[in-house]
């Protein structure tokens, strides 16, 4: 199925590669750089293109392309999904994915793919099973293995690997049995100039992080599982019961993984939790332009919204910014036409506000158009979709686990149009 697959950085070097089958030509990898020039950004760059002989799939991540190239057909969410899946045991393994952390494991990264494709089909994906299989690096090992000449490759198959649990490994104990969850929710919005929403929509994951001796099983009900309309589960889910009762019933790997993605569309379910008022303007007389941008909360549901940012694309013909900011700091990058204005926590009592000149290139036509603002931020506790777990239950243990629940709103794509 993957016949190969090439690791390359945002420079457009290929710094690891590694075959299944036969060895491939680096030349294939020219028609994705062709594509990576056509678009302006990485993320924007086709995630399947068709040469006269292969199929190259990838997913950018951490600032890297994971590229496989196919040799037959097949569905490009399959590989897609796959290749996340290296990505997420890279992070797992080394805690981060980066070129440099890749180069210093390249042992145990090839030792991973090895274990995870087999013969080009997907073997062994599960962290839980890999890590006994192939333990993480650190120093102390690194050092043995250096000494004795040994490796970090396990000499006996790990249990789960044979069971119908592959998630989750044999013989778990802890001496404190706790199970937390993040509830993330990302808005992704845009607003028109009078404030009215254009399209709106939720990008929401429920991470796990459980540790729990024996093999529990747990059971998570939700207030209002109705909202959730597009849904993607870890496979210890129990989908049946998911359709039948609107309720989360599984076997949790041991450890950290993704309970649950959902991503909610219906836009009268988004609520916008920011207003913002602003004025750009680019006068025909004279080479200077204003400024004005005011922002205020609105549907917080009377929680701080914190680490708040606004990011604005300046036109070309912007030379300099003279702007006074009552909150926060500003900055303007000249060379990238760069506005970013990071306000921080926002104050209900007193909304910050920007307001200045522009300095403009003389003799260059006014801008066709005004820049879009790109608005960051952060609500603690609370999850914007209205999403709340009711109960989180055990079965099959007999000791009393501690369970915690945190929700975490963020913005996504949130543009305010001017």
């Amino acid at each position: 199925m993957i016949h190969s697959l090439f690791l390359i950085n945002h420079l457009g070097d290929i710094f690891l590669e590694k075959h299944w089958k036969s060895v491939i030509s680096r030349s294939v990898c020219d028609y994705f750089f062709e594509a990576r020039e056509k678009a302006v950004d990485p993320e924007n760059v086709p995630p399947v293109l068709q040469t006269p002989h292969h199929y190259l799939i990838s997913i950018y991540r951490g600032k890297l392309f994971f590229l496989s190239v196919i040799q037959t057909e097949v569905p490009p969410l399959f590989v897609i999904e796959f290749l996340h899946r290296v990505a997420d045991t890279f992070q797992d393994y080394f805690g981060e994915c980066s070129e440099s952390v890749i180069t210093d494991n390249l042992v145990i990264v090839y030792e991973l793919l090895e274990e995870m494709l087999d013969n080009g089909f997907p073997l062994a994906t599960e962290s839980n099973v890999l890590k006994e299989m192939i333990r993480p690096p650190n120093i102390l090992r690194s050092v043995v293995n250096t000494l004795t000449g040994g490796s970090n490759v396990g000499e006996t198959l790990p249990q789960g690997q044979l069971s119908n649990i592959p998630w989750r490994r044999a013989g778990v104990k802890y001496a404190n049995n706790e199970a937390y969850f993040d509830v993330t929710e990302e808005i992704d919005a845009i607003v028109d100039k009078s404030g009215t929403t254009v399209s709106a929509e939720i990008q929401g994951v429920i991470e796990a992080c459980v540790k729990l001796s024996g093999m529990p099983d747990l059971t998570m009900s939700f207030m209002n599982p109705r909202l959730l309309d597009d849904v993607s589960f870890h496979p210890c889910v129990r989908f049946r019961r998911w359709e039948s009762e609107r309720v989360l019933s599984f076997i949790p790997p041991d450890g950290n993984f993704t309970l649950m993605t959902y991503h909610i569309s219906s836009q009268n379910l988004v609520a916008i939790p920011v207003y913002v008022k602003q004025s750009i303007n680019f006068f025909e007389a004279g080479s200077c332009g204003r400024l004005d941008i005011t922002i205020g909360p609105k549907q917080t549901m009377g929680k701080t919204v914190e680490d708040l940012k606004v990011t604005i694309h300046m036109p070309k013909a912007v030379l300099n910014a003279n702007l006074t900011a009552t909150q926060g700091n500003y900055t303007y990058d000249c060379t990238t036409k760069m506005l970013v204005w990071d306000i921080g926590k926002l104050n209900p009592q007193k909304l910050p506000n920007l307001r200045g000149s522009l300095s403009m290139q003389t003799g260059v036509p006014n801008p066709e158009e005004n820049p879009s603002l790109n608005i960051d931020l952060k609500i603690q506790q609370l999850a914007i979709s209205g999403l709340k777990v009711s109960r989180l239950d055990m079965y099959g243990e007999k000791y009393k686990p501690f369970k915690g629940v945190k929700y975490v709103t963020k913005a996504g794509k949130f543009q305010v149009r001017t």
